[in-house]
């Protein structure tokens, strides 16, 4: 294999870039925008600059956050301190971060569109708004609004989720998270350095009732967002039956990060699976033990392995953590309670925070922590209701 194309310049396709590049392999990355600044997200749990030191140590501008607020109808606000930092960036310094990387390492980085893709028989035609390119292999990185139709993952309606807000000319330095009751996401309040980035996500509701939602938090809480720039954004949130036949790969081709629906559908985080999928695709690419051909079974295999299988068991809680009821109430207020009251529950929620616990292991950790107390006897109930076995 002498050339891959990288289409898309997030993440996870400069991810991928830069360390198929490091390793001599001849890289072109091919993105219509680079560098700019995306509505949501630009937080980096310990999970991922814990496995990728370099997401820390760097000198792009960034904010070191140690608390949050939760808060859901019917309960106190409650304050939660991190055990672990999370790392907010603007997903414009983000990207500019990574895609120097990649050009550092080697990797040919143009900013153009792609127009079309079309398969040989050994390789690819290339054709974008500057000319055509050849190629043997190409990693997909094109985000949720990718249009090869025919590459990566094909979405349906019940598997994405919006997500809109403002950038607002402020600071503060905690997140705050607002949950409500009967409604599938959240509103966030994020400062990132600048301005905060203040949003609402959702399924099943449409883009004006998510407004009207979020500028009336927003009104309430004296947060001035009138006249601040507003942003709108579709964000992968995959069911749990389209998990069991993504479409993540095929013939001369991965799909890597948003294009590969490889986002929480509970939290909407997406940066960790896009630098992890990035980078278990360059180990693929790289690996001449696998065939070219079978690349793309050897790919999705990998990342079943890593974290999709923790990605489905995600899509089976989420209607029921943000939907269900318990002891006749909404299960996020009884979450925020039991962030206030358990000892064991808080340092649970800290460590799903810092992306170190897993929805798989949450049932194990609930029965290993039981201690008899009638307290911890209700957490685990409630968690059993919400947690399928799998």
């Amino acid at each position: 294999m002498k050339h891959v194309v990288v289409v898309g310049g997030g993440p996870a396709g400069a991810h991928a870039a830069e360390k198929m590049a490091t390793a001599g392999l001849r890289v072109t990355l091919l993105d219509e925008k680079l560098a700019w600044e995306k509505p949501c997200g630009g937080g980096i749990t310990y999970k991922a600059y814990h496995q990728y030191p370099y997401l820390l140590n760097n000198n792009a501008p960034k904010k070191f956050v140690t608390e949050t607020y939760l808060a859901a109808p019917k309960t106190e606000r409650v304050r939660m301190e991190l055990n672990q930092p999370l790392l907010i960036y603007s997903r414009q310094d983000l990207n500019g971060l990574l895609l120097r990387r990649a050009g550092e390492a080697g990797a040919q980085i143009e900013k153009t569109r792609v127009l079309a893709m079309n398969r040989r028989e050994k390789g690819w035609d290339i054709r974008t708004k500057h000319g055509a390119i050849d190629a043997d292999f190409c990693i997909l990185a094109a985000g949720a609004r990718n249009t090869m139709r025919d590459m990566g993952t094909a979405y349906t309606p019940e598997d994405t989720m919006f997500a809109l807000g403002y950038y607002i000319p402020s600071d503060q330095m905690h997140i705050d998270i607002q949950f409500f009751d009967r409604f599938e996401g959240y509103i966030w309040v994020f400062p990132r350095c600048g301005h905060l980035s203040a949003g609402i996500c959702g399924k099943g509701v449409s883009a004006q009732a998510l407004r009207q939602r979020l500028e009336t938090y927003l009104t309430e809480q004296g947060i001035k967002w009138k006249g601040a720039q507003f942003y709108a954004h579709m964000l992968p949130a995959l069911e749990s039956r389209s998990w069991r036949n993504n479409r993540v790969s095929g013939d001369g081709w991965l799909a890597v990060g948003d294009a590969a629906g490889l986002v929480d559908p509970i939290t909407g985080e997406g940066l960790y699976y896009a630098v992890r999928s990035g980078d278990l695709a360059s180990q693929v690419v790289l690996n001449e033990a696998h065939a070219p051909d079978a690349k793309p079974a050897a790919y999705k295999s990998v990342i079943d392995k890593d974290f999709t299988r923790d990605l489905y068991l995600a899509a089976l809680i989420s209607r029921r953590m943000y939907m269900g009821r318990f002891l006749w109430e909404s299960v996020p207020t009884r979450m925020v309670q039991f962030v206030k009251r358990s000892p064991r529950f808080r340092a649970l929620m800290q460590d799903l925070f810092a992306g170190t616990q897993s929805y798989e292991g949450l049932r194990e950790r609930l029965w290993s922590n039981l201690n008899g107390t009638l307290q911890e006897v209700i957490m685990s109930f409630f968690f059993r209701r919400i947690v399928p076995e799998v």
